[in-house]
């Protein structure tokens, strides 16, 4: 109804106008004779009415023009879509003319929209035209971009990416302490690919075609299209970075399929998502960045975009892996892998800051800090849930032979291999310890006057070592309770003494003399040392009784008996061979420390046997003496070697 009434007056317009040009013309009739002024102003009148003719010829030879030149474009672009060969795999020339026609195809749509054109002029239907050529030469310029960047995608080959690791072998042969199937040898190296270091960035399509994609991408964003170009390159690209993850093996698992795994198949998989996580991250995402800016290089934030979206959901994935991780059981055995996967999300954190600097990226960024957080909070619950593990492990039957208990060597193994994470053990063992700081209970372990002054500067000791000493009395709590089972006072010395060295020594050759320091191990030397004496004294006070010169003499005199004389050497040879039977079945397994032991007992007993026999060998016949003082000795020696044996029926000849 509105353009109705616009047309009205035009209507109006254009009949006074020929209403008055009709009686122009009757006037000329009449009157020949005309004034300057009116010549002039008909003269005038001619020359625009003649400006006004050239100016329409002139516009119908444009619209001319801009038509045949369309008509050009269209054929061009309209031939190639009954073609079913790619344009790009035919030759440069033929992508250049087909370039080359777009933008024309463009350059004429931008003319004709500049002009003021009316609904069923001539140039709109023209305008239209142009516009479906567009269309279609977008559309195909689209199938083109992609088609190129997935022929020309370069082989991954992880393998050449090195990685060097400094392997090393941190429990020992003797040690029960399994985690997983190598046992804590593949220790990562730290900053192993220097950050944004250029040698890691690898073409992931052939460098020959960069050229090619960046101009279909200009004119395409030239065009209006640019929302197409950039879903046509994510989604070629996530495919893309789909099979990265296939190659690195990291599967598609949800939190329930990670909470179902063995432990065996989940170690597996965390040394995997490991070396993924750094390949992906340092090799493939900055790779991947500087592909986006290869080919958007003159829209950085169109950059950000394509590289944000095309890889989130490969981040994501790797990321749900880790967050499965932090959420399941609280399992020691777990504990160092976590911990691999801690430093290694927090050293790839600053890059993963510089590859997503948009608001999509943004999104990654703050699920890489939750997982880092979640990770975190696991290793804290982790190590305090080994620490109870240790208090309440309760043995019912005593350790066999007195030797190391298997909860000994796995605690030193533990902590000693813990050592390789400090850094960062001490920042999350503080945080833990601002919200529940840690207490030395006294009955862990007895606290002497000089426990007392090392407990009082507890606050010079790193948060490791201080949970590293409440883990070290935990133990020693737990071994005395352990000791207790043993009915012989002896065997129960043996075992303190057993490992409570080892515990001094795991602690002398290794990281850990840095964290618990050295009077930490004077301390627990003179511990071993205590029960080393404590032993001697149950087990051979009695028996060296029966050398002893009181009661040997006969009532009311001073001459020896030799009845009383041959039944303390029979006594004395009784409770030897039952010590040499029962002892040689006990074990020492350091052979520093049986040997000082065996050297401390019998210079005890050969010194006393010796001095008995020789005092008294003119008063017992030789027949009575079962055993020299060398018998004696070498007999010492068999003792602690595990292995038990019997001294029935053997005598010195």
């Amino acid at each position: 109804m509105e353009d109705c009434k616009s047309v009205i007056p035009m209507l109006e317009g254009e009949e006074n106008l020929i209403a008055a040009v009709q009686h122009i013309a009757k006037a000329l009739e009449t009157n020949k004779n005309l004034t300057s002024d009116a010549r002039k102003m008909l003269a005038d009148l001619g020359t625009q009415l003649s400006s006004m003719t050239r100016v329409s010829e002139n516009r119908d030879e444009g619209l001319s023009d801009i038509e045949e030149r369309l008509n050009v474009v269209q054929d061009k672009v309209m031939n190639w879509e009954v073609d079913q060969s790619m344009i790009w795999d035919c030759g440069p020339e033929e992508a250049y003319e087909y370039v080359k026609a777009v933008g024309e195809a463009r350059k004429l749509a931008e003319s004709l929209e500049s002009l003021c054109l009316s609904k069923d002029s001539e140039e709109n239907e023209l305008l239209r035209r142009a516009h479906d050529v567009l269309q279609t030469a977008m559309a195909r310029l689209e199938e083109e971009f992609c088609h190129i960047l997935v022929q020309n995608r370069q082989p991954f080959e992880p393998e050449h990416v090195s990685f060097r690791s400094s392997e090393e072998e941190v429990v020992d042969e003797g040690s029960i302490v399994s985690f997983g199937d190598d046992s804590v040898e593949d220790v990562l190296q730290r900053d192993s690919i220097s950050r944004g270091s250029e040698e890691y960035i690898i073409d992931l399509v052939h460098p020959d075609v960069i050229p090619d994609l960046r101009c279909i991408a200009n004119l395409m964003f030239d065009s209006n299209y640019d929302r197409e170009c950039s879903q046509a390159f994510i989604s070629v690209r996530k495919d893309a970075l789909d099979d990265c993850l296939f190659i690195l093996e990291v599967e598609k698992l949800s939190i329930e399929d990670v909470l179902r795994m063995e432990w065996n198949t989940l170690n597996s998989k965390i040394k995997r998502w490991i070396r993924a996580m750094k390949i992906f991250v340092r090799v493939y995402l900055a790779s991947e960045k500087w592909l986006c800016d290869q080919i958007f290089g003159e829209l950085k934030s169109v950059s950000s975009v394509c590289l944000a979206e095309a890889s989130k959901v490969s981040m994501l994935q790797l990321l749900n892996f880790g967050e499965a991780i932090a959420i399941g059981p609280h399992q020691p055995e777990k504990l160092f892998r976590i911990l691999d996967m801690y430093e290694v999300l927090a050293d790839l954190i600053p890059d993963i800051d510089v590859l997503y600097t948009n608001e999509i990226g943004s999104y990654v960024k703050t699920e890489c800090q939750d997982v880092l957080r979640r990770l975190g909070d696991c290793v804290k619950a982790t190590f305090l849930e080994f620490e109870n593990a240790v208090a309440s492990n309760i043995s019912t039957n005593p350790f066999a032979g007195g030797g190391i208990h298997h909860l000994t060597r796995y605690v030193m193994n533990y902590i000693r291999t813990l050592t390789d994470y400090g850094e960062t053990l001490n920042v999350l063992l503080r945080d833990q310890d601002k919200e529940d700081p840690i207490s030395f209970s006294p009955d862990m372990s007895p606290i002497t006057e000089e426990d007392n002054t090392s407990e009082s500067s507890s606050c010079c000791f790193s948060p490791m070592a201080l949970h590293f000493r409440s883990l070290t009395s935990i133990l020693e709590c737990n071994l005395d309770d352990k000791s207790k089972l043993y009915r012989d006072d002896s065997l129960r010395h043996l075992f303190l003494m057993n490992n409570i060295h080892y515990m001094a020594e795991k602690v002398k050759v290794s990281e850990l003399r840095n964290i618990l320091g050295d009077e930490w191990i004077r301390k627990h030397n003179r511990k071993f040392q205590q029960h080393a004496m404590n032993y001697e004294r149950a087990t051979w006070s009695s028996i060296l009784s029966f050398l002893k010169e009181e009661g040997i003499y006969n009532p009311g005199s001073n001459s020896i008996s030799k009845t009383l004389l041959k039944e303390r050497l029979q006594s004395f040879y009784l409770a030897f061979e039952d010590v040499y039977k029962s002892q040689t079945g006990w074990l020492i397994p350091d052979s520093q420390l049986r040997e000082d032991l065996r050297i401390s007992t019998a210079l005890k007993v050969i010194q006393a046997y010796r001095t008995f026999v020789g005092r008294h060998v003119n008063h017992i016949s030789d027949k009575y003496i079962k055993y020299s003082a060398d018998d004696i000795e070498n007999y010492l020696l068999d003792l602690f070697e595990g292995s038990p044996r019997s001294l029935h029926n053997c005598n010195r000849k």
